[in-house]
């Protein structure tokens, strides 16, 4: 029944107890995606139709900014952004616009628009600093490939000592 022990290893016949993985991990970024498409998905009966897809949009570019870790590791700064959009701002923000009575969500609530109107801004607001962290993420592995090309042209191309 050892594999019902969830984060515990068989070593002989004590069990050893795993490292836990760490919360800001590629992997545990792209649980917290999983899980943040499944409430959208399980509040598109409430959310506007284009709110469910700008929402998920939003989680795709995050889930791409994850996948860059395959090439080389996340920045710090790159790991709060998406961890703080998948498990605050979007979050808070659909909650923000649930808590609202379902009648009042289509009414103007002053100059700002309506609720629908307040979370498609807040939406396209989140998408943006996304996109802005994936252009970042890729400039960066841009950057990193020139480097490398410089490097390698200069270690395999013909020395000063060459005779």
């Amino acid at each position: 029944m050892a594999w019902l022990r969830r984060g515990q290893v068989e070593l002989g016949n004590r069990p050893a107890q795993t490292e836990p993985e760490d919360d800001d991990s590629p992997t545990a970024l792209i649980r917290t995606t999983f899980a943040v498409n499944r409430v959208i998905n399980q509040n598109s009966g409430q959310l506007p139709g284009r709110a469910v897809v700008l929402a998920r949009r939003l989680t795709d570019t995050l889930r791409e900014i994850i996948d860059t870790a395959e090439v080389r590791p996340l920045d710090v700064y790159v790991v709060v952004s998406v961890k703080a959009t998948l498990t605050d701002y979007l979050p808070t923000t659909l909650r923000s616009y649930l808590a609202v009575d379902p009648e009042a969500r289509t009414r103007p609530a002053g100059p700002a628009g309506t609720p629908a109107d307040l979370l498609m801004e807040q939406l396209d607001s989140l998408q943006s600093s996304a996109d802005a962290v994936l252009v970042a993420t890729r400039e960066h592995d841009v950057d990193a490939l020139i480097s490398q090309g410089k490097f390698l042209r200069t270690k395999f191309s013909g020395s000063d000592l060459d005779l």
